[in-house]
């Protein structure tokens, strides 16, 4: 088995088109189709059954998927284990973030990186922090900054960098805004507008408004944050938010519930060896955490 096969298998397993498959390695569908059947003919199975015009995996392409992105990630580790032999900080780096991290915490430590390892390619994307995680799972990204699960897969590597300290508001014109304490039950009579329910935020609302027998009502969901931030500044709802995006427009109302925080950090493949690029951008988060916590201390 040859690594460019097995890249055309994987790209074809996961956007289920050869078509697609041949845009995403920038080659033609005949080269794409070349590559997989020359890997079924070294296994002597088929890979793919083609039904009208679905691809659908066999069984042994169910089965070789998992390990043929072991493979990939191992070339892939022994590649930076070379090139870590060199002390340039230099190549490419892969990693996403969540939107909220990237518009609000990472631009003053992507700015520093950016400066001082001008050598480093990145390629960084914005994605959700459920999405940003599977992509660490399949390899497919060094680094993600995202909302830290409670329940991490025994693959993944992570470590807090931010405490998201996070408030219900309302807008400075919504019938709670001038109460001095809002009961859980008085915000429900109101529609929430909260990011979808797989995610982290989302779950917290549930979880607390769960134990009073509760059910969130929501009236309208989406994953972006400003977006939610601003629909609840024009009094279309309300939200749980976090401090970062709370201004002059929004209310945090005094809620007879417990403070509500959100673990921010990064996370990493565990059996995967980091590059020079992407150890100095770790090495970067840790000490702008040191630092916060030292001016926090400071304060106190």
């Amino acid at each position: 088995m040859d690594i460019q096969s097995l890249k055309a298998f994987i790209n074809v397993a996961e956007s289920g088109s050869f078509s697609d498959a041949a845009q995403r390695l920038f080659l033609t569908q005949s080269a794409v189709s070349k590559r997989v059947s020359i890997l079924e003919q070294q296994l002597n199975c088929r890979l793919f059954d083609r039904i009208g015009r679905q691809i659908l995996l066999t069984e042994a392409g169910e089965r070789l998927l998992p390990k043929a992105r072991e493979i990939l990630l191992a070339v892939k580790d022994a590649q930076t284990l070379v090139n870590n032999l060199d002390q340039e900080v230099t190549g490419r780096l892969s990693f996403a973030a969540s939107h909220h991290i990237s518009l609000h915490r990472l631009p003053p430590i992507l700015k520093d990186f950016a400066q001082h390892y001008p050598d480093v390619v990145l390629d960084l994307r914005f994605d959700e922090s459920e999405l940003a995680y599977e992509s660490v799972l399949k390899g497919e990204i060094e680094l993600a900054l995202i909302t830290l699960s409670p329940e991490l897969d025994s693959r993944i590597c992570s470590e807090q960098i931010w405490d998201d300290r996070l408030f219900y508001t309302v807008s400075a014109h919504h019938p709670l805004a001038q109460k001095k304490q809002v009961t859980l039950a008085q915000l429900n009579e109101f529609p929430a507008i909260l990011p979808r329910p797989e995610t982290f935020t989302h779950q917290l609302v549930r979880q607390q408004m769960s134990a009073w027998k509760m059910e969130p009502n929501l009236g309208m969901s989406t994953n972006y944050l400003d977006t939610i931030r601003m629909m609840v500044s024009i009094g279309l709802g309300w939200s749980l938010l976090p401090e970062t995006l709370i201004d002059h427009q929004l209310i945090r109302l005094n809620l007879d519930a417990a403070p509500i925080r959100r673990p921010l950090g990064y996370i990493y493949h565990r059996d995967r060896t980091l590059s020079k690029a992407a150890q100095t951008m770790v090495k970067l988060l840790q000490n702008n955490r040191d630092f916060a916590i030292t001016l926090q201390k400071q304060v106190d």
